[in-house]
């Protein structure tokens, strides 16, 4: 197990980590000896982050992730000659509309921050000299993915289309020893779950009814991913492995 909880010499790049699962497996690769690269949207989630993780060695930097274009630009004045062994991908702006309140720049812009840009870090993540060899890449996708709910369309789309690319990922980018694969969450208790509920009136979750766990730790899914980015993972590409107390089943 040594070998599996030691990131000493591991290099991650960590989108959307200032909130939620990011920020559980940022700390948690903190505790494990890594050096980090953080994102987060905003200037004051930047400086949360620099508050809770006080270390020299970790960087962080500032990309508007609905503006796919200013993302490389950002995170070259950040990363210089750094080489990443593994990058996970946390950011996912929520959608809960009906189809008659949805809009195309609505959609465009779901489509821009959750998949647009994902594909935009992977082109630049997997550029060569940007990796070192046996890179992992994770991202968070969702059980909306595979079952429709309603009110979620352009989310649920969103995630799809991040699980779809990701087989197709897997099968290019194998040539250069680079895994990528993504976790289907399913409800975790984040400050977006409570935002959910609090925005229901009834306040009766029905996802709950059969994800029969109960409500899932963002350490949870923080876990998984870590195995994901570890060498104990070495034979598992392009797939997308639930994390959902049982939804699936």
């Amino acid at each position: 197990m040594d070998d599996f909880l030691d990131f000493k010499n591991k290099t991650i790049l960590i989108t959307g980590a200032s909130v939620g699962i990011g920020l559980a497996t940022a700390i948690l690769l903190d505790s494990l000896g890594a050096k980090l690269v953080l994102h987060a949207s905003r200037e004051e989630s930047i400086e949360k982050l620099k508050s809770v993780f006080n270390s020299k060695r970790h960087l962080f930097f500032r990309a508007d992730f609905s503006n796919p274009d200013e993302i490389e630009g950002e995170l070259k004045e950040i990363v210089l000659d750094i080489k990443f062994d593994g990058y996970v991908n946390c950011v996912g702006m929520r959608s809960r509309r009906p189809i008659n309140l949805i809009r195309p720049s609505h959609t465009i812009k779901i489509l821009n921050t959750n998949v647009t840009s994902f594909l935009e870090m992977v082109r630049i993540v997997t550029k060569k000299n940007r990796f070192n060899s046996g890179l992992s890449i994770v991202s968070i996708s969702s059980i909306s993915s595979v079952v429709g709910g309603g009110g979620v369309t352009a989310y649920a789309a969103s995630k799809a289309a991040i699980d779809a690319a990701i087989r197709c990922l897997a099968k290019e980018l194998h040539k250069k020893n680079i895994r990528i694969n993504s976790v289907l969450s399913g409800q975790i208790n984040t400050e977006s779950y409570k935002e959910l509920m609090d925005s229901k009136t009834d306040k009766i979750d029905q996802v709950l009814d059969r994800q029969y766990l109960g409500l899932g730790e963002a350490d949870d899914v923080a876990n998984v991913i870590l195995f994901l980015l570890s060498e104990k993972s070495k034979f598992i590409t392009g797939t997308a492995v639930p994390v959902d107390g049982g939804f699936l089943s």
